[in-house]
């Protein structure tokens, strides 16, 4: 997400940075590199213009000019403008207080929709909701099919429309909050057809719905793939329906974020969730302020911290383990364990994308989920003495582990040096006075009391 955009800003950045002083031609010379890396991102045109206008006037006003750090008064001002421009201040999806709270989908064929209603639902559910899932998309095959195997999936309720309403969208919404009443479930997903583009029978049957179960929130699902296609699809459904802020999916998809950086500004609309990844719990919400800092490589310590509070990565530790590990004693066991909290949380990638800097400056290859799995192979081709002793490892063994898994010598030895700096970290943690969390009503992150080794 944001891939292309981010580094051509950095290098925009860098070589602002570089200059002690800077003059006019320097600031318009790099609005000129800002201009085409927005371009070149799909930033809808007017939007470019726009922001590049307001930048440039606060640019080259006396305050920045007459820095000593022009060059970083020049981001701040980017980080300011671009913030204003993904929507300033974080917008909240707010349900009504009536019983059940209901939640209508609308967006295109394709955008995302029915997944997006799952992962909305999850997501409630974690916050204490009885969630529904109410099938109206009856015109797309094995649309309702798909919704039910994603309810089964995360055991959450699906309605789909009963005898002579199966095949009436209308007659299934208003069946489903019934349903919901029933059971009492508080707050009902409408899951509503698309098309392949905006046409007369869609917008007319979501109005159709909207009238019959007059929801508390529309929210419009839209394919952050799609770039400027996305932006004029929402503002024709915003003529029609008037809803009240956007889902954008498939934001891991996009290196260029074109439509996510056009959309608020040219429709008004807030973009309230962002959806990078298919598990349920990559719907996230959307902060402007942080969003706009990943772009300028600052990174996303914040949501970082969230993701590591909100994952469940905690397990118990023995005695045993804590007093080892507080002597530095690291084992390759204990690796894995570390692994298995950085796939937790999304992968090495996703990490590294949210840290400042997001990943520049390390090589190639260095930040690749499959190079984890593949050191994952080798550590379960060892056998439990080795793992816990790896002074065991002579070139024998090697040669016996890079056959059982795989790869080769080459690679184990990558990894035992790899493991020894781990073991180093770990060492002068533990000479730091860090202190693990044993078994006596505490938890410790997975053995590892300073968290993350590598």
């Amino acid at each position: 997400m944001f891939d292309t955009l981010a580094n051509r800003l950095q290098e925009v950045f860098t070589n602002l940075n570089r200059k002690g002083i800077l003059t006019e031609a320097d600031v318009d010379a790099a609005m000129r590199e800002i201009r085409l890396a927005l371009l070149e991102a799909d930033v809808n045109f007017k939007v470019v213009k726009t922001f590049i206008a307001r930048v440039r006037e606060r640019a080259v006003g006396a305050d920045v000019m007459g820095s000593l750090t022009p060059g970083q008064q020049v981001v701040k001002i980017v980080l300011d403008e671009l913030t204003k421009l993904l929507g300033e201040k974080p917008t909240r999806m707010v349900l009504g207080n009536r019983m059940p709270s209901v939640i209508m989908m609308v967006g295109l064929q394709g955008s995302g929709k029915t997944t997006a209603t799952s992962k909305l639902a999850w997501r409630l559910r974690k916050q204490g909701k009885r969630p529904l899932m109410v099938a109206c998309d009856v015109h797309r095959p094995a649309a309702i099919d798909q919704l039910e195997a994603l309810g089964r999936e995360l055991q959450i309720p699906v309605y789909r429309g009963q005898g002579v309403s199966a095949g009436d969208a209308v007659a299934t919404a208003a069946e489903g909050i019934k349903y919901a009443v029933d059971n009492m479930l508080d707050v009902v997903i409408v899951d509503t057809a698309g098309r392949l583009h905006v046409d007369e029978e869609m917008m007319a049957e979501a109005t159709a719905i909207k009238q019959a179960v007059k929801p508390d929130q529309i929210l419009m699902v839209v394919d952050a793939m799609t770039g400027q296609d996305a932006v004029n699809v929402t503002a024709e459904f915003s003529k029609v329906l008037d809803f009240d802020g956007l889902i954008m999916s498939k934001l891991d998809g996009d290196a260029r974020g074109g439509a996510a950086l056009s959309i608020r500004e040219v429709t008004g609309k807030p973009i309230l969730f962002a959806s990078e990844g298919e598990k349920p719990s990559s719907l996230d919400e959307f902060h402007p302020d942080r969003m706009a800092k990943r772009i300028l490589g600052m990174g996303d310590v914040v949501s970082l911290i969230e993701t590591a509070m909100e994952t469940d990565l905690t397990e118990e530790i023995s005695e045993w383990d804590e007093e080892r590990l507080k002597k530095g004693q690291f084992t390759f066991d204990d690796f894995l364990k570390s692994i298995k909290q950085m796939r937790k949380m999304g992968g090495i990638g996703a990490i590294m994308k949210m840290l400042p800097g997001g990943g520049a400056g390390i090589p190639d290859g260095a930040i690749d989920d499959k190079q984890i799995s593949r050191m994952e192979a080798i550590i379960f081709s060892m056998t439990p003495k080795e793992r816990a002793n790896p002074k065991l490892l002579n070139g024998s063994r090697r040669a016996r582990i890079a056959a059982g898994s795989g790869t080769t010598v080459v690679e184990i030895n990558r990894l035992m040096k790899q493991f020894t700096e781990a073991q180093k970290m770990m060492k002068q943690f533990s000479m730091g006075g860090g202190k693990g969390k044993g078994k006596r009503g505490r938890k410790g992150r997975g053995g590892f009391p300073g968290g993350l080794p590598f």
